[in-house]
């Protein structure tokens, strides 16, 4: 080590390395280090460390369907021990708190969950109610999607493709919001003909019905070839 101006240096050649403030001679070059400047790097590194394993904390959190406990935290987390496990809680919650979040880890009975806040819970419950009346039977989701894909149609229609009588399941997806009567054919006896609605595009997260996997190629009559391709507007009755 060499002294200079009363700081320690180190003798590099030709150039200084990063972080130094670098003394030139005609020979040679050294830099100067502080402690302080030297014991950056470590602490930067280790706050990048905090914030991945904070973020991996997280993550497991939210996708989680319900508590985990510490050792699984570890596990999913790839987290080092369990004693750093509360302390990353706190801060992970700090974090919340002071971003106006509305989530919080709690500590519960079996482990740590992510949960909101109670003053959400009006509307959350709102949201639990659509979701256990969009709840559907396989046979449900099989006449959806057949209304779906080949609406408009009768309920005859409906049935000759299932093979079965389909009043009742129709009555179900009516009461939930999913078909909705959309006008009436124009055959013997004027029978209503059923499509989707708009609460079924947003049930199932598309802006149109466009938007259906293999729309074109299914969205044809029930008798229609299947070589045949569908011509602009043609719709099912």
């Amino acid at each position: 080590m060499f002294e200079s101006a009363g700081y320690p240096g180190t003798f590099v050649t030709p150039l200084c390395g990063d972080n130094a403030s670098c003394v030139m001679g005609r020979d040679w070059a050294w830099s100067i280090r502080s402690p302080e400047t030297s014991a950056r790097p470590t602490k930067a590194r280790e706050a990048v460390q905090r914030t991945a394993a904070l973020q991996r904390l997280e993550a497991a959190l939210f996708v989680a369907e319900g508590t985990l406990t510490a050792r699984k935290l570890i596990q999913f987390a790839a987290l080092p021990e369990a004693a750093a496990i509360p302390g990353m809680i706190d801060a992970l919650n700090e974090t919340y708190d002071s971003s106006g979040s509305a989530f919080r880890v709690e500590r519960l009975a079996t482990g740590y969950q992510l949960m909101t806040r109670p003053v959400y819970a009006r509307w959350l419950d709102k949201i639990h109610e659509r979701q256990a009346r969009l709840k559907l039977s396989q046979v449900a989701l099989e006449t959806l999607t057949i209304i779906a894909y080949r609406q408009p149609l009768t309920r005859a229609d409906l049935e000759d493709i299932r093979g079965v009588q389909s009043t009742e399941i129709l009555k179900q997806l009516m009461e939930r919001g999913l078909v909705k009567i959309t006008g009436e054919h124009d055959s013997l006896g004027r029978p209503y003909l059923y499509g989707t609605t708009r609460l079924f595009l947003e049930s199932f997260g598309i802006r149109s019905l466009d938007e259906m996997p293999m729309a074109e190629e299914l969205r044809r009559p029930a008798n229609a070839d299947p070589a045949e391709p569908i011509k602009n507007g043609e719709q099912a009755a």
